[in-house]
């Protein structure tokens, strides 16, 4: 494994750079190990190629190997996980990366993009740790008014229409070389606004349903992915996986 000094922010440095937002504290659940998602065939060509790996906000959901990748979350329970499974990891977020300039041939970062109310100063970070000619895993929700609702609670509902993304990726450096429809299983609408209340009056009793019961449901009904050049037409996805370079 390459040897990177990670700074060590303080709690306060934290939630400050997160926006003052409660960590998500995954209860009740457990880590999956990354060769159960459909992003594996990908990541796996990819790490071969490039040691030195950063996975950005991974939960107990992380993309790329557990040996040798460097991670970096808020949340306490997924930090101690992912150290029990063996994996480097620290404290931090994705406005305020602990990292030195030029660090990493490979990032991923899924599933978080929505969730910075700052994008800019996300996109700066990831550029500022990438090495030139590194790639970078984006996940970018799509098509403002496509959710359901049942991530309005937790930032899912700031998507962008795709030309705007690969231009403020250009404006930081990044090109877009592949991409693919990244939808989860739809859910009805019923079944997502009762989630949604769920979620704000009952908390850790929701995750838990989520972690224990929709998850697993979740890893069974996944479609292979199907990667395109450049950025893929896809109307009526609600997000898309972007594999970008860094020029």
């Amino acid at each position: 494994m390459p040897t990177i000094a990670l700074s060590r922010p303080t709690a306060a440095n934290v939630t400050r750079s997160n926006g003052g937002e409660r960590a998500w504290e995954w209860a009740g659940g457990k880590l999956v190990d990354p060769s159960r998602f459909n992003t594996w065939p990908m990541v796996r060509e990819l790490a071969m190629a490039l040691p030195r790996r950063l996975e950005v906000a991974p939960g107990l959901r992380p993309r790329l190997p557990l040996d040798g990748t460097y991670f970096i979350d808020v949340s306490r329970v997924a930090l101690a996980s992912l150290r029990s499974w063996g994996a480097s990891a620290a404290c931090g977020t994705l406005s305020a990366l602990p990292c030195p300039d030029a660090s990493f041939d490979l990032i991923c970062a899924l599933d978080i993009l929505e969730h910075m109310a700052d994008r800019e100063q996300a996109l700066h970070e990831l550029s500022r740790v990438a090495a030139p000619d590194a790639r970078l895993l984006l996940s970018v929700p799509v098509r403002a008014g496509s959710s359901t609702g049942l991530g309005e609670s937790d930032g899912h509902d700031r998507r962008v229409e795709p030309g705007q993304i690969t231009a403020r990726l250009a404006a930081h450096g990044w090109v877009v070389e592949q991409s693919t429809v990244y939808d989860q299983p739809s859910v009805s609408r019923s079944l997502a606004t009762l989630g949604r209340e769920c979620l704000q009056h009952r908390g850790e009793r929701a995750l838990w349903w989520y972690n224990r019961v929709l998850t697993p449901w979740e890893l069974r009904l996944q479609r292979p992915l199907r990667w395109r050049p450049g950025l893929v037409s896809a109307p009526r996805a609600s997000a898309l996986l972007l594999l970008c370079r860094r020029t």
